[in-house]
């Protein structure tokens, strides 16, 4: 396990605290020709906005929502053409959602890391190639409070890098299916075994919130069901029929 020495005094990301009011909308072209970005900003003291907006064809539009690990995002949609859904997408993910609205149903979920959650509103491809618009309302909500990293001062971090420790650890990746060594890094969240541990080797970071030693959500989408079960003083975690992982208690709780 690589372990920040303790004169290392890279500060951990600030907490992400506060939600919306007044809604600033901060239109963004795209570089290439992907969805146009808006950045959602919640004024103080409020925990929701709704958006009214428009699209027609394939002019996808980002939602930019700034949240933290162990807060709920919700996301609402109502719209006037039955093709028009959203998906939510994880922080540094350009397309693997872990959330996919064409169900029609609301979103409502604990977010395992900090970051930017995309909410990508888009109409069916059938439709997006016939042309066709959508009137819809959007709302957006971030509520609870957030498990804050602990701070340099009390857990070293690894310099350049909001992570506590990382180490090698064994895994099963999606599509895979030889165990090999992957590498796990760790946000720990105070002392009583509650971290986010970021594992690496896939095409996106696996992403998966801890909880008093617990493995609670991950970044995956939902239908992949997150189960657990021990192993000595390892943690094996799986998502859905295809991914594992193996955590030992030491990467997350230190030591």
């Amino acid at each position: 396990m690589t372990r920040a020495s303790p004169a290392a005094s890279s500060g951990v990301a600030e907490p992400l605290i506060g939600v919306v009011c007044a809604l600033v909308l901060t239109g963004a072209a795209a570089a290439d020709s992907g969805p146009r970005q808006e950045k959602v900003q919640f004024a103080q003291g409020a925990s929701s906005v709704v958006i009214r907006d428009q699209l027609t064809g394939d002019a996808d539009v980002d939602y930019v929502v700034r949240a933290a690990a162990g807060q709920t995002l919700g996301v609402k949609l109502q719209e006037t053409n039955p093709q028009n859904y959203f998906n939510v997408l994880p922080p540094g993910s350009r397309s693997s959602a872990m959330f996919v609205g064409d169900t029609g149903e609301d979103y409502s979920g604990m977010l395992p890391t900090d970051g930017d959650y995309v909410v990508r509103v888009y109409l069916m491809r059938p439709a997006a190639r016939r042309g066709e618009s959508s009137d819809y309302t959007l709302t957006i909500g971030v509520t609870g409070q957030p498990l804050v990293p602990s701070p340099a001062s009390q857990d070293a971090v690894l310099p350049g890098t909001p992570y506590h420790a990382s180490a090698q650890i064994k895994c099963v990746l999606a599509y895979e299916t030889a165990a090999k060594d992957c590498t796990a890094s760790v946000i720990r969240r105070g002392f009583d075994g509650t971290a986010t541990v970021d594992i690496a080797g896939g095409p996106d970071t696996r992403s998966i919130l801890f909880i008093h030693g617990k493995p609670v959500v991950s970044n995956a989408s939902r239908i992949d069901v997150l189960s657990s079960e021990r192993k000595g003083d390892v943690t094996i975690v799986k998502v859905g029929d295809a991914e594992r992982y193996e955590v030992p208690d030491a990467l997350i709780a230190g030591g």
